[in-house]
């Protein structure tokens, strides 16, 4: 199975599009999170999007590249929420009809997010993988026309529009952080980053209890691990996809394992030092810096906060701990 790489054409060409309807993000120089890391520290405020999450600006491009037939035939696609609400969001735009496929357990502030954007909500499943698959089925049986969250390149070029950003904002980066679940956010940093400058550094995360795309990475073999136990419901995905791996395989600098304990201390970290609201996965780049610390002394990193959608019980607790 071959897919269309994306290219840094094909993101510039998606920013004229996005730029239509989306806030350029701020990247922000945090003096407190240098002084405590020993490195120049640049959060990409990607939770300040509409929809909080970084994944807006894939759906944005995805259907208003595909806006006649998404009018005619309705949207499909599986999420844990982000992807969903990217879709869902982008669908309103046009006035398409939607719906999202989510798998039993995410949060609700997610699906509430989905139904304020008029989005249908089908459960079903205990893993993404599982949403995924009904989702594909339920396109068929009805002719809609069928979102694949992972393996489709528009999302990438869309995507791809914030490592734009982040370049033109800091011409001297060395290093940028970013999370992976899916992997369009990870391979979008390639596909910009090491187009501009192979030197640039792109460092992946993935939780500890769903790696399928770090153990592909470090066997060259797509995995699937059937489970991904995470609190961050933004990189529970059970296996590794085609379209991501076959960017950053050769590509990718590094990718770092946290915990979930890692996680929720990088959520409480981020709020308490730059008063940024992040959801676990969003605040998974700065779990994986404040790791791997000792590596990016003096350095210029940008650390990607790729979503603020965190459950408020959640949030209350962690801030409590």
């Amino acid at each position: 199975m071959s897919f269309y790489i994306p290219t840094l054409k094909d993101v510039f060409k998606a920013r004229k599009v996005v730029s239509k309807y989306l806030p350029r993000t701020p990247l922000v120089y945090s003096r407190k999170l240098t002084r405590l890391m020993g490195f120049n520290v640049y959060l990409k405020l990607e939770n300040l999007q509409p929809t909080k999450a970084f994944k807006v600006r894939g759906g944005v491009y995805y259907v208003q590249s595909r806006k006649d037939d998404a009018l005619k035939r309705g949207l499909i696609t599986a999420s844990t929420g982000n992807h969903g609400q990217s879709i869902a969001y982008a669908g309103s735009l046009i006035g398409a009809k939607v719906i999202i496929v989510m798998p039993y357990g995410v949060p609700q502030i997610k699906i509430d997010a989905l139904h304020a954007l008029g989005a249908e909500i089908v459960l079903h499943g205990n893993v993404y993988e599982e949403a995924r698959e009904y989702a594909e089925k339920l396109a068929k049986e009805n002719n809609m026309l069928y979102v694949h969250g992972i393996n489709e390149p528009l999302l990438y070029a869309g995507v791809g529009t914030m490592h734009l950003e982040n370049i033109e904002d800091l011409p001297d980066v060395d290093v940028i952080i970013n999370p992976i679940g899916g992997g369009s956010g990870a391979s979008s940093a390639v596909i910009v980053a090491k187009s501009i400058d192979k030197n640039i550094k792109v460092i992946g995360v993935q939780a500890e209890n769903a790696q399928s795309f770090y153990l592909s990475w470090k066997t060259g073999i797509l995995t699937s691990t059937g489970r991904a136990n995470t609190i961050a419901e933004g990189l529970a995905t059970s296996r590794a996809y085609e379209l991501p791996f076959s960017i950053l395989k050769n590509q990718i600098d590094d990718i770092i394992l946290v915990s979930d304990d890692e996680i929720l201390k990088a959520v409480k970290l981020l709020l308490e030092t730059e008063g940024q609201v992040a959801e676990p996965s969003g605040a998974a780049a700065l779990a994986a810096a404040y790791k791997i610390r000792d590596k990016l002394q003096g350095l210029n990193v940008v650390i990607m906060v790729t979503g603020g959608n965190i459950d408020p019980q959640l949030l209350k607790k962690i801030v409590n701990e």
